[in-house]
């Protein structure tokens, strides 16, 4: 009797476990980012939110579940971002069956986040659909695919993480001074970003160094600012006395600034660390008007390193 073999073809899906001809529509969510503020950016981010809800409501074998979302948010390290979390949390408690976004880049610029993002996904059936590149992470050819354009996506990263470093190390070098001012006591933003006294807050700037030379310490200091219900630089009600001890030990009081204190170490995680001598620093002399006195504030320091050696 001749041999015959006889083709039995697979019934259901390999990633999701459901019937191959089933027709039940699937559960597709968006993914939308950017990461700036700029204008042009926050535009582009309505237009993305927009876009990818009409798309996907758009489908009849779909079912739009939710779109989620990241605003001014960098892309190098998935930690820090909320909505992104979110959606892979519920895509992996089983509510999202396809994950609809514009790029690789949108989704990580970091290649190793992107693919053990991706394999975490597809284990718990949820596909993603990349539009741009045309990827489909349940294709073959995708997983190759992803690591190609996130090595892309992470290597454009670096450069321009150093094109940013290298244009604020210019600025340094040339003596440009910037403050966070939304939470600097004591100066507001000029013309050119220039430093200008702000003579309300200056008063409580004047009056933290008047009761440290008085005897009181930065937390008794912060005691009292609380209790008086003095806002705090960054707008809160309780001070704490790392607060105060910055303020009585930044030299921008006196009219000078000291540039590139801290430094980025590593452009994925955004670590920053205290500038130790392993970068350049730049020192400006009476780059704007003084607060504190100089002899006042280096009256100050004495006393503080006093005070921090007689405690040891």
């Amino acid at each position: 009797m001749a041999k015959t073999v006889t083709t039995i073809p697979a019934s259901i899906s390999k990633f999701t476990k459901t019937p191959i001809n089933n027709v039940k529509k699937r559960r597709v969510a968006g993914y939308a980012r950017v990461s700036t503020d700029h204008e042009d950016q926050v535009s582009s981010y309505d237009a993305q939110i927009d876009y990818y809800t009409n798309y996907i409501k758009s489908r009849d074998d779909w079912e739009f579940v939710k779109l989620y979302t990241d605003e001014g948010i960098s892309a190098t390290n998935t930690k820090k971002r909320e909505g992104f979390n979110n959606m892979v949390r519920d895509a992996i408690s089983g509510k999202i069956d396809l994950i609809v976004t514009k790029s690789v880049s949108r989704f990580a610029r970091n290649t190793v986040d992107s693919l053990s993002t991706i394999r975490k996904l597809k284990e718990h059936g949820c596909e993603v659909y990349f539009e741009k590149e045309s990827i489909w992470t349940f294709d073959s050819k995708g997983e190759l695919l992803i690591t190609i354009m996130s090595s892309l996506a992470q290597e454009e990263s670096r450069s321009i993480s150093e094109n940013c470093t290298w244009g604020q190390r210019k600025r340094f070098k040339d003596g440009k001074v910037t403050v966070p001012f939304k939470r600097f006591l004591g100066y507001d933003k000029g013309e050119n970003g220039s430093l200008v006294v702000n003579e309300k807050e200056a008063k409580v700037v004047k009056r933290i160094y008047a009761l440290f030379l008085k005897g009181y310490s930065p937390f008794g200091i912060a005691k009292i600012l609380t209790e008086e219900g003095i806002k705090t630089p960054g707008g809160k009600n309780k001070w704490g006395q790392s607060t105060v001890k910055s303020i009585l030990t930044n030299e921008k009081y006196k009219g000078d600034a000291l540039l590139q204190k801290v430094f980025t170490v590593d452009y994925l995680t955004k670590k920053k660390k205290v500038n130790e001598g392993e970068v350049p620093q730049y020192y400006v002399k009476n780059n704007h008007e003084a607060i504190i006195k100089p002899a006042t504030f280096e009256r100050v320091q004495r006393e503080m390193a006093l005070r921090t050696n007689s405690k040891s």
